[in-house]
């Protein structure tokens, strides 16, 4: 880990805020050529009700319009959370260079956690990554999340009781 990872883990944290204001599960990323920020984003999917809006594909979204292609050699990948299938899948296709990430998702992580996709054989690209950026910084964001919803709901079931 250098001090450039966590510069920009820190603000893919800063876009996971973003994502908990707006309702959404806090995993904030970016993507990151030359140096310069080219792509952000945060989960949507609750409010535009749309699966596929997860903080990865956002940022790769915008990162493809900033420099006119969907291909994203020699660019990084910064995200809070290690990425599901689909935003796995999402990095092969646009060829990113590097993926860093902060927590492991132990339910859904498809890079490392529960599957192994950047690593199947056969793929077209392949995509360094790198693991445990500001991990506990990263998993106590979404932990406190989730514990904030969860009494949110308990509250209100106590309270549609009465």
């Amino acid at each position: 880990m250098n001090e450039q990872d966590e510069y920009w883990m820190r603000r893919a944290m800063m876009l996971a805020a973003r994502a908990e204001a707006q309702g959404e599960v806090p995993v904030g990323a970016l993507v990151v050529y030359r140096g310069e920020c080219i792509g952000e984003g945060w989960n949507r999917s609750i409010g535009s009700h749309d699966a596929t809006a997860h903080a990865e594909i956002m940022a790769l979204r915008q990162a493809g319009l900033a420099i006119g292609n969907y291909r994203l050699p020699d660019c990084i990948l910064y995200v809070t959370l290690e990425p599901c299938m689909m935003c796995a899948g999402a990095m092969v296709h646009s060829r990113i260079q590097r993926l860093v990430y902060g927590a492991a998702d132990a339910k859904t992580g498809a890079v490392d956690s529960v599957l192994q996709l950047l690593a199947t054989p056969g793929l077209n690209h392949r995509v360094a990554w790198q693991s445990g950026v500001l991990a506990e910084d990263c998993a106590t964001q979404l932990s406190a999340f989730f514990k904030r919803r969860r009494a949110e709901k308990k509250a209100a079931r106590k309270q549609a009781a009465e």
